[in-house]
């Protein structure tokens, strides 16, 4: 069985620097699988989600995703197979703040048909996100800048979840709360994860995650970049 995503003889190293963050000889994701990528601050997690998510190309090695490999795509290209098949929770959240909380949810299917298309009624595929999300009704009008931050983070796994992604990427979505809420919106995330059937690929430092997940990856482990450093 072929995996989801394929990493193989990875370097990147980001303009101006002498020595490379990344460098990576493999890591598979199969799919349906929840791995959970932990190390240091500055060892290189968000770097890695952003060369997966084709935000930034790599200086050398693939990055297969259903063994097309993204990094020989041009941009329009790389860009729609993102749109279509990746789901993505920032740190920072990254809603739209004068948007209410339903059409940020939207966003996704508003940049891709297929995408749109797997959600069906895109309207109503939002509220039933939100609602599993344990966002009431009354909110879903609301601007996303009068939510809580814990609700902010609830409407942008639901807005990565919308139209059933194969691949979900989350950067450190839990580091603003406390260990209850941190266990509740895992709880959340891995429900709908698991009822999409969208694989997970969860980067955090607090190691005390790790457990819940079907694997655990020390990116210090398989980084020779951070071994030459």
């Amino acid at each position: 069985m072929s995996a989801l995503l394929n990493i193989e003889q990875l370097e990147f190293a980001w303009p101006g620097d002498a020595r490379p963050t990344l460098q990576i000889d493999e890591l598979r994701l199969q799919a349906g699988e929840k791995v959970f990528l932990f190390g240091p601050s500055g060892s290189g997690k968000s770097t890695l989600l952003a060369v997966i998510g084709g935000l930034v190309r790599p200086q050398s090695g693939r990055v297969l995703f259903r063994d097309q490999d993204l990094t020989a795509l041009r941009g329009a290209r790389r860009d729609r197979v993102r749109a279509e098949h990746l789901g993505v929770i920032f740190q920072q959240f990254n809603l739209l703040p004068w948007l209410d909380l339903k059409a940020n949810v939207v966003l996704p299917c508003r940049f891709s048909r297929a995408r749109a298309a797997r959600a069906g009624n895109v309207g109503q595929a939002a509220e039933t996100l939100l609602d599993a999300m344990g966002l009431p009704s009354a909110l879903w009008s609301r601007r996303a800048d009068r939510i809580s931050v814990g609700q902010q983070q609830r409407v942008a796994a639901a807005r990565a979840l919308i139209g059933r992604p194969a691949l979900i990427l989350a950067d450190e979505p839990t580091s603003a709360l406390d260990s209850d809420r941190r266990q509740d919106f895992l709880d959340l995330l891995f429900a709908q994860v698991e009822a999409v059937g969208s694989s997970l690929l969860f980067v955090s430092h607090d190691r005390e995650l790790a457990p819940r997940f079907d694997r655990a990856l020390d990116l210090t482990d398989i980084n020779r970049a951070g071994l030459a450093a």
